[in-house]
């Protein structure tokens, strides 16, 4: 048999719901079955992937190899297993639940061979929000990228097409003593030792997916195992690239991100003996590996953070903390001609921005968001400093690539409140089909320079996204807060079937409520992000677009709970996928992907009475139908319910 061009590596736990969709993607590459190899290894699943991975192999016999394994705690085992039967001339590495657009490996293997590149990075585009680091591809297509003088240290997952021989000559493997972040040791050495790294950006190649059905892993539950991974990750480095600009580089995204990460708003979540292990290991990191070069390229809030580390305890770290997350920008202090920002307890050397003062002026505290109409989501702003009209020059707000229409605010005689309104229709159309996530800076060019930085939203109460209609799909767009960081982020997330439905399954449980206050089926469907990620109550979005959703609730029989069944029928087919949910039960899915496609054309029936969802009094999109049919239940406190799966009743 001819040696694959290319071995892809799946390593697989728990991933069901979107497993399918990433094998399917590989199973479509154009590069043909005949020149790749699938080698998918189950790390001790417990929701059924690894059968589904088994009738994969056995449809695809030659092409897909499954390996069984007990868990391993994290995915370096899996991926060292999978590179000790992979034999292509590339290996390349994907998550379980991410996948690929049809020609990416073709185009991948066709780049390397025609550059002779070692490493190969294609575009990553993020899927249902999911945020990717994208610097890297700005200035588009690159023969020869240095791992020193560009964007690529903040793009160091292993999701890359590497040259075999390169991982053999190095012995590369990932270190299965880290926890978390195995996959940087073996990107990063893979890197270094490259004779040529190359980026490609004319194409979506890898599709990144926010897991909409995860339970985060919180920042508490793992601080011990990210803390040792840290310090490995550190040390790694230091003994892969000797002292100096070079590994400056690479460890401004270690200690900006990474390490920062550690001191971000969740700290002051930790309870008191772990605040004290990740004050003492952080500050550790910072006396061995941060050089005042490196100090002073840091982001103006990581500088400060971890200047608090330095020069004292937890309590002034804390302070520091407090400072940007619950009462905004402080004060700027002006003596002896330099710029200082006035937060307590972080050292002069660290709190010195004179060099940065158009950054520092950037910094903006959220004071409002809100519909400014049907269509328009504002976002106001304001400095605390005071010649901020004179001084800083220019003012936008972007989120993400988009740049918002920035006024001064009238109401303000100061001058240090901005007004900034964005579109929802250029949010839309900013944003892949699978939702997007816009992070908000503002940016200036005043006397001062060039400037900018992330606009916070401290003291910002949560609330829901408003529903609109892009096309045939249904989005929830929200401004929501960064919880890792407090960055005011502008949301656009598809509403699926799975949402829907789970929406649907907690109104029944809280009884006759929603009948009696004639709520409609969409309104009030708040759990679009990421977990954890607070809502910001923005006026208006804290209702629904009634234009956008049929209210109208129906009334079940006093001795029923209502249900509710989806049948999906693809394209008017019969015998679609159904999604099942109980007033007293959970959520019944026949085919696993289904619960994360976004609603399209969709009719659920509740009770007694069906509902189309519909926007404008239009069908929301032509590609699917959905039979609906009710689900009835013994007496209202059965814990159980019998649903029959055979489709009836008519289509709507």
């Amino acid at each position: 048999m001819p040696t694959p061009d290319v071995s892809v590596v799946i390593p697989v736990y728990n991933t069901l719901p979107y497993l399918r969709t990433c094998l399917d993607s590989l199973l479509r590459q154009t590069i043909g079955h005949d020149r790749m190899e699938i080698v998918a290894v189950d790390d001790g699943s417990t929701d059924g992937s690894g059968r589904l991975l088994d009738r994969f192999a056995a449809r695809h016999p030659g092409t897909v190899t499954v390996l069984h394994q007990a868990n391993s705690g994290g995915p370096a085992a899996p991926c060292n297993r999978g590179l000790e039967v992979a034999t292509g001339r590339y290996v390349f590495f994907l998550g379980s639940d991410d996948h690929l657009g049809p020609e990416a490996l073709e185009r991948l293997v066709a780049a390397a061979d025609r550059y002779g590149s070692d490493v190969v990075l294609g575009k990553v585009v993020g899927v249902n929000g999911r945020h990717v680091f994208s610097d890297v591809f700005a200035a588009g297509n690159a023969v020869d990228v240095s791992l020193f003088d560009s964007a690529l240290p903040w793009s160091l997952a292993n999701t890359k097409l590497f040259r075999r021989d390169l991982v053999d000559r190095l012995g590369l493997r990932f270190p299965e003593y880290m926890p978390v972040l195995s996959d940087q040791p073996f990107t990063l050495a893979a890197c270094y030792h490259a004779r040529r790294i190359s980026v490609l950006a004319d194409y979506d190649y890898y599709h990144a997916v926010r897991r909409l059905d995860a339970r985060n892993i919180t920042y508490h539950s793992r601080v011990d195992q990210r803390l040792v991974s840290v310090e490995r990750l550190f040390a790694f480095v230091a003994g892969l690239i000797p002292a100096g600009p070079r590994r400056d580089a690479v460890l401004r995204r270690h200690v900006g991100l990474e390490l920062a990460n550690l001191v971000g708003d969740d700290f002051r979540r930790l309870d008191r003996p772990a605040q004290e292990r990740v004050h003492a290991a952080v500050r550790r990191l910072v006396e061995r590996y941060v050089t005042d070069g490196l100090r002073d390229r840091l982001d103006i809030e990581a500088r400060l953070r971890l200047g608090a580390v330095t020069a004292g305890g937890v309590d002034d770290l804390l302070a520091v903390i407090d400072q940007d997350a619950e009462r905004g920008v402080p004060a700027t202090v002006v003596a002896h001609g330099r710029w200082h920002a006035g937060y307590p307890g972080a050292p002069a050397a660290w709190t010195d921005v004179t060099e940065v003062r158009a950054d520092w002026l950037a910094r903006l505290d959220t004071v409002t968001v809100s519909w400014a109409d049907a269509h328009t989501l504002a976002v106001t702003t304001r400095s605390p400093y005071p010649r901020f009209a004179a001084e800083a020059g220019p003012v936008r707000l972007v989120a993400g690539p988009l740049a918002g229409t920035t006024l001064l605010d009238a109401t303000d005689p100061t001058g240090r409140t901005v007004r900034t309104d964005f579109p929802v229709d250029r949010l839309l159309a900013g944003s892949a089909a699978s939702g997007q996530r816009h992070p908000v800076r503002a940016e200036l060019d005043g006397g001062h320079g060039q400037g900018s930085a992330p606009v916070r939203a401290p003291r910002l109460a949560a609330g829901r996204p408003r529903l609109v209609r892009q096309g045939a799909r249904l989005y929830g767009v929200a401004a929501t807060v960064d919880p890792r960081n407090g960055q005011l982020v502008l949301s656009v997330v598809p509403v699926t079937v799975g949402q829907l439905v789970s929406r649907l399954r907690r109104r029944w449980r809280g009884g006759a409520a929603s009948e009696r206050s004639g709520v409609g089926l969409v309104e009030g469907h708040g759990n679009l992000e990421e977990g954890g990620a607070a809502q910001v109550e923005p006026g208006a979005v804290g209702g629904a677009d009634q234009a956008h959703h049929h209210t109208g609730a129906g009334r079940a029989a006093p001795d029923q709970a209502g249900g509710v069944r989806v049948d999906v029928q693809p394209g008017h087919r019969a015998g679609g996928a159904a999604v099942v949910a109980a007033a007293h039960g959970g959520t019944q899915v026949d085919r696993e992907e289904l619960a994360h496609r976004p609603v399209e054309h969709v009719a659920v029936q509740v009770g007694h009475v069906g509902h189309a969802l519909s926007s404008g009094g239009q069908p929301v999109g032509p590609n699917r139908s959905v039979r609906t049919r009710r689900v009835g239940w013994p007496s209202p406190t059965s814990r159980s319910a019998t649903v029959s799966t055979k489709p009836v009743g008519p289509q709507t």
